[in-house]
């Protein structure tokens, strides 16, 4: 089979729900405007759906979607929707996460819990829904990339560089899960158990995430194709 885009997703803000692309412009940082912004409280950690050193658990972060428009980034919470800088916008989220919060651009910090570019193929997911039976939505894994594939987890294998439309990517890992694939998120409205069973069968790793060594853009259906000695 061809590899070829399947899809392209973009997350204005960390943790929020986000958008589907038929292009992007894909940088050095990664997607343009990908976790651009992030929910952050007066200790400068991000809400998310786990606690760690740069995050802490704030689950109702998922209850907000975030999209481009323009020069602006526009946030929901399903009833209304506010501009990035709006203090009404931080006022709502201060009262959904019984926390003061605020929208907050990147700067010393970086908004990605791995690499600039996550990318998972249509085959694994086919084989987590058929082998684990669970719901393998790939907006429960924040992918920004499903590519076609032919085998479950051929993307774990691919080394040196991947020419993906006017893009050059370089697979640098497996992307270890965390609960946040189970819950209700990014217009995915049913949890699942996904989590458990990874943790059973594959240490709880689906999709991969890369490093960007050549900008350029990036649409559905563009083929994949490895290994690149040039741009394509």
């Amino acid at each position: 089979m061809d590899k070829t885009v399947a899809s392209l997703r973009r997350y204005p803000v960390k943790s929020m729900g986000g958008e589907s692309l038929d292009s992007v412009d894909v940088e050095a940082r990664g997607f343009a405007g990908d976790r651009a912004f992030a929910v952050s409280d007066g200790d400068g950690r991000f809400a998310s759906g786990k606690n760690t050193r740069r995050m802490v658990r704030r689950d109702g972060v998922f209850g907000f979607t975030a999209r481009t428009a323009d020069a602006a980034v526009l946030v929901s919470d399903g009833e209304a929707e506010w501009a990035v800088g709006d203090p009404a916008l931080d006022a709502r989220l201060t009262d959904a996460l019984a926390a003061e919060v605020r929208v907050s651009a990147e700067q010393g910090v970086s908004h990605f819990d791995e690499g600039p570019v996550s990318v998972v193929g249509t085959a694994t997911l086919e084989w987590c829904a058929r082998e684990l039976g669970v719901d393998a939505d790939p907006r429960r894994l924040r992918v920004n990339m499903v590519v076609e594939t032919s085998e479950p987890f051929e993307e774990e294998l691919w080394s040196g560089d991947v020419g993906v439309g006017g893009a050059v990517l370089r697979p640098v890992g497996r992307l270890g899960r965390c609960r946040t694939i189970d819950l209700v998120q990014d217009g995915v409205e049913q949890t699942t158990r996904w989590l458990k069973a990874l943790g059973d069968t594959r240490d709880a790793c689906v999709a991969i995430y890369c490093d960007v060594v050549t900008p350029g853009a990036v649409r559905i259906g563009d083929p994949v194709h490895f290994p690149v000695t040039s741009v394509p």
